[in-house]
């Protein structure tokens, strides 16, 4: 598979950072957190601070860290156990960082998250405060999924889309993602030849993933990809790139070509916008004609009932949905203004129905175009 090369002069500018280690390359051979490999990386983020960027750290290795003060030999299955795990590992974890910086003269702040925060807007909003005044003070946020409350409904899965929603969060002009490989590489099946650049994910793209989580991990090179789609559909640029190389994180920002680069594929999507696409749970599907498909994706338009063909699953008003347009394809999501009963008996209506068949008319749309987000 062929990509067109792509320069990184974009990069040069970039002055918000976010950089994303994860447990493959924090667990040393033992499983305990290696810290030779946390004082290199950290050296690294010191070396972008003092060239005037603003970098966040999102990091994993909690439960790796916590396995190792429990005693135990392998990442547990149940999930009290592995919150039981993160919540001994991330002190440890902490710690290791704060030294590290501290020798740096820097300072850091813990944050904790989970998908369910990010989804609430209040608690998004006050997340991505508290992020911007910790940048604001000089100090290095240090960010991890709250893996010790975290159920499997609010779970990112890994910190690849954590660290991507971070990034749209605080809309970062750069993500880089860390790995313990080279790029993408262009042949699937064994390493090779790595991608200099990918324009666009498309599927041909994510066939050349192999490989799956670690014992410690829960990530992979498909999450990657993911997490890259995330963050230039919103108007930033990501790199995958080898966590081991000795100043990665130096290369990468003077635009030399490591790892595999990921452009920005739109311009900045406005805050909320990318708070409805990439950070709300999804609730439900709704199915449009391609009338409605073209008005929404080409005219900007908002969606009216008479354009809908079906609804999928349980949602309520207010809630985000995706929309497909009728060969089944995902072309957008939103806000809808009426739930799943609602919107089943009114679609393919004309608005001016919408009274005489719910008792009342709080909307002409189901979801107006300031709630919508083409992808």
């Amino acid at each position: 598979m062929k990509q067109e090369k792509t320069d990184r002069n974009e990069i040069l500018t970039a002055r918000r950072v976010v950089v994303k280690v994860g447990s493959r390359l924090l667990a040393g051979k033992e499983g305990w957190i290696d810290t030779r490999f946390v004082s290199r990386l950290v050296g690294q983020i010191a070396g972008l601070r003092k060239e005037g960027k603003e970098v966040l750290l999102v990091t994993s290795g909690a439960i790796a860290a916590g396995c190792r003060e429990l005693g135990l030999k392998r990442r547990p299955s149940s999930l009290p156990d592995l919150q039981a795990a993160a919540a001994v590992g991330q002190t440890a974890l902490m710690h290791i960082y704060h030294q590290a910086f501290r020798r740096r003269g820097l300072a850091v702040g813990q944050v904790l998250l989970t998908r369910d925060g990010l989804h609430h807007r209040d608690r998004h909003l006050n997340a991505r405060h508290t992020l911007l005044a910790l940048l604001g003070r000089k100090i290095v946020p240090i960010i991890n999924e709250n893996d010790t409350v975290a159920v499997d409904e609010i779970q990112f899965g890994d910190n690849d889309q954590l660290a991507a929603l971070v990034a749209n969060l605080v809309q970062a002009d750069l993500l880089i993602l860390l790995s313990d490989v080279d790029g993408l590489y262009a042949a699937a099946g064994a390493r090779g030849e790595v991608i200099a650049s990918v324009e666009k994910i498309t599927p041909e793209v994510m066939a050349l993933v192999r490989g799956g989580p670690g014992e410690h991990s829960r990530g992979g090179m498909g999450s990657k990809l993911e997490a890259a789609g995330i963050v230039t559909r919103a108007g930033g640029q990501a790199v995958i790139a080898s966590g081991t190389r000795p100043e990665v994180l130096a290369e990468i920002a003077r635009g030399e070509a490591v790892g595999t680069y990921f452009p920005t594929s739109f311009g900045r999507i406005r805050s909320r916008k990318c708070w409805i696409a990439f950070s709300c749970l999804k609730k439900g599907r709704i199915l449009v004609d391609e009338g409605a498909r073209r008005a929404l994706a080409d005219g900007g338009k908002s969606l009216l009932a008479s354009g809908i063909t079906g609804v999928e699953g349980t949602f309520r008003a207010g809630d985000m949905v995706t929309v497909a347009g009728p060969d089944g394809a995902e072309f957008s999501r939103g806000l809808v203004n009426y739930s799943s009963r609602e919107v089943e008996l009114i679609r393919g209506e004309k608005t001016g129905k919408i009274r005489s068949i719910l008792g009342s008319k709080p909307y002409d749309e189901v979801i107006h175009r300031d709630n919508l987000l083409i992808l």
